[in-house]
């Protein structure tokens, strides 16, 4: 029986009867698991068994946190990992180690964004940015010989911009390239780049997919079935010995992992060698989050509306970043690709000096002054000052992100109460 969203958000990918009938999800907090037999062991060591070896690359409980967030996509092909930038590194890593490039936007997180030139460039993954994101031809217009992949936001942090995702996935499928789409702002419930062409899906799962504040965490889903072609993945197809088969015959990532080599190689090579193993703890408390992950994000996104209206008209805002604000460009975009909403971040351009700024931010009551987003507790932060401070002039002005850039993150407090602190926050400022 095919089950829709909100059942499986609570019952996807566990079965009591397998875990002495515990109702909730167990936490098997052990570093290594008995091997049985040594026919058992070798079945587990050569891949042909998915049953937890090591709590660094597989345990009872992040498989069931793994299996449920696939299942509210529709896939089969999961992998967490300890965080957010985890998923991200290693996923380019998985694709175009040091034989590739990645095409993409400027509108990325800042971490995401500087990784490039500070980590990954010097693994050999080199990348282009191009210059308007809003016009998918510009994608087709820089992929080369090597680019590998393309990888893009949902709703990008800070300026709630969104793209064409189902004309930049026919692009990169006509060049042989996977598309990867970082869903982090608009989880599966708004939102699955599954269904609009998308073949890799990363999560920060510290965001709203968890939604709590309390954990690091970060996922990577994968379609399956890429027709990843071993010339121009040979990274994919090279023979590992480490993976060698009963015979010992060496294998390549493709071999074992034919219809998922991306979470695959991520599973054995990256999660195993490099370590940013989730733990079963941190994966407990992400199941706890998805089991309201409908009720959170819906609230958040009808708070978020109710305040962009506000501030829209505001005497002292210049412009409200969000796809459905009054100037906003992407109102058709988001009615085609986020019916149910776009999301519960958006930002806004403060006008006053930089004193200013800073004192409004410091004069809110209910609002955090954090570098998250996604909480359940509503936020806010200056954003080219502190989340995206990796980023040069040069590449604000690419983006849009100005000094006097304000960024909110909706939490699930009254949005009547919200609006008041935002209001005495003005007024503290302005008299």
């Amino acid at each position: 029986m095919a089950y829709n969203f909100d059942t499986l958000k609570i019952r996807a990918g566990y079965n009591p009867l397998e875990h002495n009938n515990a109702v909730s999800v167990p936490i098997y907090q052990t570093a290594a698991y008995e091997l049985g037999s040594t026919q058992r062991a070798d079945a587990l060591f050569a891949f042909e068994s998915e049953d937890p070896l090591y709590t660094r690359i597989s345990n009872p409980t992040v498989q069931v946190l793994e299996n449920r967030v696939a299942a509210l996509h529709g896939v089969d092909y999961a992998v967490a990992v300890a965080s957010g930038m985890a998923a991200i590194s290693y996923t380019l890593l998985s694709i175009a180690t040091g034989e590739g490039r990645i095409l993409t936007s400027p509108r990325l997180y800042g971490g995401a964004a500087d990784g490039f030139p500070s980590i990954l460039e010097e693994l050999g993954v080199k990348y282009d940015m191009i210059d308007d994101p809003d016009d998918p031809k510009e994608f087709e217009r820089n992929i080369q010989a090597d680019t590998k992949a393309i990888y893009i936001e949902t709703i990008s942090n800070p300026l709630a911009t969104i793209p064409d995702f189902e004309a930049i996935a026919a692009i990169a499928h006509r060049h042989g390239i996977p598309l990867i789409v970082d869903n982090t702002a608009a989880t599966p419930y708004l939102f699955n780049p599954f269904e609009h062409g998308a073949d890799i899906v990363i999560y920060s799962a510290t965001k709203a997919l968890s939604g709590h504040g309390n954990v690091i965490a970060g996922l990577v889903l994968e379609k399956g079935g890429f027709p990843f072609d071993a010339h121009k993945f040979p990274s994919l197809d090279k023979k590992l010995w480490f993976l060698r088969d009963k015979d010992d015959n060496s294998r390549s990532i493709l071999d074992v992992f034919p219809e998922a080599p991306i979470t695959g190689k991520i599973r054995a090579v990256h999660l195993n060698y490099l370590g940013a193993a989730l733990s079963p703890f941190d994966a407990y408390l992400i199941l706890l989050g998805v089991e309201t992950l409908s009720e959170r994000v819906a609230k958040q996104v009808s708070s978020a509306q109710r305040i962009v209206q506000y501030l829209d008209n505001n005497e002292h805002v210049a412009r409200v970043h969000y796809p459905h604000a009054k100037d906003s460009r992407y109102k058709a975009l988001a009615e085609r690709y986020l019916p149910k909403g776009a999301g519960g971040i958006l930002s806004f351009e403060f006008i006053g000096t930089e004193k200013e700024k800073r004192k409004f931010i410091e004069s809110v009551k209910i609002f955090g002054y954090q570098a998250n987003i996604g909480d359940a507790r509503s936020l806010i932060v200056n954003p080219a000052q502190t989340t995206h401070i990796e980023l040069t002039p040069e590449q604000r002005e690419a983006i849009g992100l100005t000094l006097n850039t304000i960024r909110l993150s909706i939490g699930l407090e009254d949005p009547g109460d919200l609006i008041e602190d935002l209001e005495q926050a003005f007024q503290n400022v302005f008299g």
